[in-house]
């Protein structure tokens, strides 16, 4: 199958949009199999090739700077990474393409794919957990951090990938999985797409180019139309439900939505229900979801850093329960929080500390409510630390759940969870 790629980039002025982690696979990739091609790179940030084995006969332009999209009509193929948006950038005739659409190109046929606006990574890996556990040779790829050609060499006939697709990886994609998952869709990533809509109907790629003989599963309340997917389809949550309690380590009710959808399709796989049940009990969650980071200094942390959107943050309250700290806000995209001022003015935290611009508009919308939580408002992770330290008693509970991303402040949510997990371990730690 990797002959058939590198035929599809063969005799083609080939531009790698984005040097990042996929565009430097990428780059690899063509150096390995395509050593005369014609390349180019294109990012606003400074290229750095110490790190990559080019031949002396290759072919290699680079184009930085402000204008660096301005090069896109001068190739024949774009390999776009997923974070840059073209919205309104001419393309002439150059084909918008990806490593995620030449991959779904050829092995669709073997590919799990998974996504939605929250839970795609924990479910992804949770169906590689329960794939791996009952002996099937399953390959975690996409999203999750990894590109797919990356891992090419180590499919085989009997192979089972699994793999994590964002909105941004299905924009451009004209492929669908052989067992394709979409959990949920949520207002996310509006500074990429510009609409919600656009960014629906990025997400329904997952399922718009299925072929007869596919399973499409889907929640029901996302499912769109019959006339869209050619696909088999499951939807849920099943009745009845075949996940009553989800297991201490993937707490709340959208987890049960999450397990739900991985049972269904590790089933679609070849794996007997009762055996995948056992296989999720031995699964440990991911970092930065619902994380409990540990009691110190009498408080209770919890690290729910991957919240980007309202609903993330409203399902984290509810999974807690007792919430005293909320650490809310960050980079603001631009989406609608009135869902969460609506929950959060119908069950009152105690003290809810903001930050960043779509903190103040959560805090703005909270004031007119009327709300009867302390706010407070901080700069850095440390400062809001300090208001937690002077006014938290023995037996309170901090989240930090933002319904924002992290952009303004982090290179990304990981950085940001991370941060607050090393406070929380130094809280009032002389």
């Amino acid at each position: 199958m990797v002959d058939f790629i590198v035929n599809e980039l063969r005799h083609k002025r080939i531009l790698i949009l984005g040097f990042g982690r996929e565009g430097k696979s990428s780059l690899k990739f063509i150096t390995e199999k395509l050593m005369d091609a014609e390349t180019g790179i294109a990012d606003q940030q400074a290229i750095d090739l110490s790190s990559i084995k080019l031949h002396h006969n290759q072919k290699l332009h680079l184009h930085t700077g402000p204008d660096y999209l301005k090069a896109i009509p001068d190739y024949d193929l774009v390999l776009k990474s997923p974070g840059i948006s073209l919205r309104g950038v001419p393309t002439g005739k150059a084909r918008i393409s990806s490593q995620t659409d030449l991959f779904l190109a050829y092995f669709a046929h073997q590919v799990i794919g998974i996504s939605g606006t929250k839970g795609k990574s924990t479910t992804s890996t949770l169906i590689h957990h329960i794939l791996s556990a009952a002996g099937f040779d399953s390959i975690l790829t996409g999203n999750i951090g990894i590109p797919c050609f990356d891992i090419m060499h180590r499919i085989t006939d009997e192979s089972l990938v699994v793999f994590e697709l964002s909105a941004n990886q299905l924009e451009n994609v004209r492929h669908s999985p052989h067992i394709a998952v979409l959990l949920n869709i949520f207002e996310e990533h509006l500074d990429h797409f510009g609409t919600y809509e656009a960014y629906r109907q990025a997400k329904y790629n997952l399922m718009r180019y299925c072929q007869p003989g596919d399973t499409m599963i889907c929640h029901r309340d996302v499912w769109p139309s019959d006339a869209l997917c050619k696909a088999n389809r499951l939807l849920f949550p099943t009745e009845p439900a075949i996940v009553t309690v989800p297991p201490l380590s993937l707490p709340g009710q959208h987890n049960s939505l999450n397990i739900e959808a991985a049972l269904l399709a590790v089933a679609l796989a070849g794996v007997p229900l009762d055996e995948a049940r056992r296989h999720v009990r031995s699964f440990k969650g991911l970092p930065h979801r619902i994380e409990l980071v540990g009691t110190f200094g009498g408080v209770t942390f919890y690290n729910d850093s991957i919240a980007t959107i309202p609903e993330a943050a409203i399902a984290a309250i509810r999974t807690i329960e007792k919430v005293d700290f909320l650490i809310l806000g960050g980079f603001d995209r631009g989406i609608a929080y009135q869902s969460l001022i609506d929950f959060l003015s119908a069950n009152p935290v105690q003290h809810i500390l903001f930050t960043g611009e779509a903190g103040k508009r959560i805090s703005e919308g909270l004031h007119l409510a009327g709300t009867n939580s302390a706010m407070h408002y901080f700069d850095s992770m440390s400062e809001a630390m300090k208001i937690v330290d002077k006014l938290a008693k023995d037996g309170n509970t901090c989240l930090l759940s933002p319904a924002a991303a992290s952009y303004d402040q982090y290179k990304n949510f990981e950085q940001r969870g991370d941060l607050f997990k090393q406070l929380a371990l130094n809280f009032r730690n002389p």
